[in-house]
């Protein structure tokens, strides 16, 4: 890909995100060829699905925001336990950066089936995460025996969701500080089995 090729992906990707986090219920291509000066045409050289866009606008911010940095002490965990905490720990204090694009990707994907695979495949990596969480602490024989990793799978990422974050800091309002410690302890009581 040339240099300038590559400049006028990120622009466009980057005017997505801008779009998106604006709050408009539904951004259409030619809106993001509009704000970004190319023709639809050439937007579709780029990104031949309005679904591949949308995936790799998220994609984007996850780099822009250094996600991996942020995963590197849950993925340098040396027992299940801190694999947990630091999971938790980095998911819970991104959720606020992203939020927004959160806000318009589900707010966009009961009628629109490419905004739903650009949300369900950001929350498929975030329960990938859960499962590697659950996986070391089945490793250390930490995880609760009533539990299997599926569904304990299932609780941590049901548990960690934008939404519950929203309803708690949001609608609630608790402090970031307050949900990030309660979060923890409730998921530590919900995952780790009895000493």
């Amino acid at each position: 890909m040339s240099r300038n090729s590559s400049d006028t992906r990120a622009r466009i990707l980057d005017f997505t995100w801008k779009l998106l986090e604006s709050g408009d219920k539904k951004v259409r291509m030619s809106d993001i060829a509009k704000a970004v000066g190319i023709s639809r045409q050439a937007l579709y050289l780029h990104f031949p699905t309005r679904a591949e866009l949308l995936v790799a606008t998220t994609r984007r911010i996850d780099s822009v925001k250094n996600v991996d940095a942020r995963l590197a002490a849950s993925r340098a965990a040396i027992s299940g336990h801190e694999r947990l905490t630091a999971f938790i720990n980095a998911w819970s204090g991104y959720i606020p950066e992203i939020y927004g694009m959160s806000v318009a990707l589900r707010a966009m994907r009961a009628n629109d089936a490419e905004a739903a695979a650009a949300w369900d495949d950001r929350m498929q990596a975030v329960r990938h995460g859960c499962a590697a969480a659950v996986q070391a602490l089945a490793a250390d024989k930490m995880l609760r025996s009533d539990l299997n990793e599926d569904v304990a799978t299932d609780l941590l990422w049901s548990l960690l969701s934008v939404e519950n974050w929203e309803q708690l800091v949001r609608d609630c309002g608790w402090s970031q500080r307050d949900y990030e410690s309660q979060i923890g302890r409730l998921a530590e009581a919900a995952l780790l089995a009895p000493n």
